[in-house]
């Protein structure tokens, strides 16, 4: 499932080997997961959630 998906870099993630990094996926609903640790899972979310949490305000 996610092996077919593009994956993009959060534009927050520090772009270096020892970075934390986090890509999400956008098709339909969206995935969040760890680049170094890909394999390790992921985090799905609604298409409106997901709009929701990152166009929420501090």
């Amino acid at each position: 499932m996610s092996e077919d998906r593009v994956w993009r870099k959060s534009s927050y993630s520090d772009a270096t080997e020892e970075g934390e990094c986090v890509e999400v996926s956008y098709t339909g609903d969206v995935l969040v997961r760890d680049s170094k640790n890909a394999d390790a899972g992921t985090l799905m979310f609604s298409a409106p959630a997901w709009r929701a949490f990152v166009q929420r305000q501090p």
